[in-house]
């Protein structure tokens, strides 16, 4: 993933940064907790495709 690329990318649901996880091919929205795929090298940033992160997958939130 390139980097300039991923900092100018956003959550298309509430415009925030996103997080690259290399190992599965995807960009995390922590704050909506769900994972964008990434297929060919190409983000696809549509709320539609956004996959919702498990239990185990997502960071603890601080109160």
């Amino acid at each position: 993933m390139n980097a300039k690329l991923l900092e100018i990318v956003a959550c298309p649901i509430c415009q925030g940064k996103l997080k690259y996880d290399k190992a599965q091919a995807r960009l995390i929205c922590t704050f909506d907790q769900v994972a964008y795929p990434i297929n060919q090298g190409i983000p696809v940033l549509l709320s539609d495709q956004a996959v919702a992160l498990s239990e185990e997958e997502k960071e603890p939130k601080n109160d």
